[in-house]
């Protein structure tokens, strides 16, 4: 006669704790959403609360929880119910994620914020500035780096098709928006709350008010960087994030034509009016790799050094040029498909690039310049 090895509600709650909330990346012990534990011999049943009826990840949720409970040495039957959080359930919840903060503020503007802030700009569309910030952020995460993506390009938002989660849907749990996680990297954007490809027809005010809502209200969690891609040019949203997230650092994308370089220059010396430091320039399609191993300057040579050159001069500090990402048709292959580059096809020239950049960037140090150090004499 076969014997069951005794299953205890310790171990069915240890189980439970490595599986993590699709939209919070928490366990969801942790989180408060195991309703019940019921042992019966050697079989279990568990409920589980989801933060919405009708939640999205119900079925991500349900299946995980299945399989570390079928994991569990001699169980028998394992049977899972879901149930759905009340709204006191939901706004325990959120507290609960906000910590000690009675109201949404901006975390990132806290000058103890550990979050690198990154504005990815440029001077016009078109250069790859979009391309280039889902790239870095999915290699960082990939590095292993807690990493995030406010789309502030309201009018031109392409984050969600780029990011691969154009059908996926947002939660919202007492007023706090969850961000979608793919490839390892949370991510917001108004693409995800409006119909279709429907235009964002808004003035200054609402462009204003929604970067500081995706701020505020979006359940970041404890974030090493947030990447913030800006809309083309000096306009609203680049003189907001500067106002919003002072410590915010500039990245200028350019391509090496000269018309593009000029223009990223002006993008560039926002900084000197918002007090921002740049933290680099990366220079897109720099090059076309032929067959026969040589390369074809298709947009010129030398923008992005040109570009990191002026600022240094302009802004009295050292405006380093981040790297060159050659023109590769993976790249472009890579966004239509809605995984990045860096990981669709790591090997591919404009992916090495852009893992140098992120490996660069991993390793700066933030200025320690009217920090306490908790030093005394």
């Amino acid at each position: 006669m076969a014997t069951h090895a005794h299953i205890t509600e310790e171990a069915v709650r240890e189980a439970l704790s490595r599986v993590e909330d699709p939209e919070i990346g928490k366990p969801i012990t942790e989180l408060d959403m195991v309703e019940s534990v019921t042992i019966s011999g050697a079989d279990v049943a568990v409920g589980i609360y989801l933060t919405i009826a009708g939640c999205p990840m119900r079925d991500t949720i349900e299946g995980n929880v299945r399989a570390v409970l079928e994991e569990l040495d001699g169980v028998g039957a394992v049977s899972v119910a879901l149930h759905t959080m009340s709204d006191e359930q939901r706004r325990a919840l959120s507290l609960k994620l906000r910590g000690e903060q009675t109201g949404p503020v901006i975390p990132f503007a806290d000058p103890d914020s550990r979050t690198r802030v990154y504005a990815v700009a440029s001077g016009k569309g078109g250069v790859g500035k979009s391309s280039m910030t889902v790239n870095l952020a999915a290699a960082m995460a990939r590095q292993g780096l807690t990493v995030g993506i406010l789309d502030a390009d309201i009018y031109g938002h392409s984050i969600p098709g780029l990011m691969g989660s154009v059908d996926k849907e947002v939660t919202v749990v007492d007023d706090m928006i969850m961000p979608p996680i793919t490839h390892g990297v949370r991510h917001i954007s108004v693409g995800q709350f409006v119909e279709g490809n429907a235009p964002i027809v808004w003035r200054g005010p609402m462009l204003t008010r929604a970067i500081q809502q995706f701020l505020a209200d979006v359940y970041w969690g404890d974030l090493d960087v947030l990447f913030m891609d800006l809309p083309p040019g000096t306009g609203d949203v680049a003189i907001t994030v500067a106002q919003l997230v002072p410590n915010a650092e500039l990245i200028i994308v350019t391509t090496p034509q000269a018309a593009a370089a000029e223009v990223a220059e002006r993008a560039g010396t926002i900084s000197q009016q918002t007090d921002q430091r740049i933290a680099g320039v990366i220079e897109n399609m720099a090059g076309l790799l032929l067959a026969d191993g040589t390369t074809m300057h298709v947009f010129g040579e030398g923008g992005g050094q040109h570009v990191a050159d002026r600022l240094t001069q302009l802004t009295d500090n050292d405006v380093p040029l981040l790297g060159s990402v050659p023109l590769d048709p993976t790249l472009r292959q890579g966004g239509d498909a809605g995984t990045p580059v860096v990981l669709a096809d790591p090997q591919s020239p404009a992916a090495k690039a852009i893992e140098g950049i992120a490996a660069t960037l991993k390793v700066r140090r933030n200025s320690l310049a009217g920090k306490n150090l908790g030093v005394r004499p």
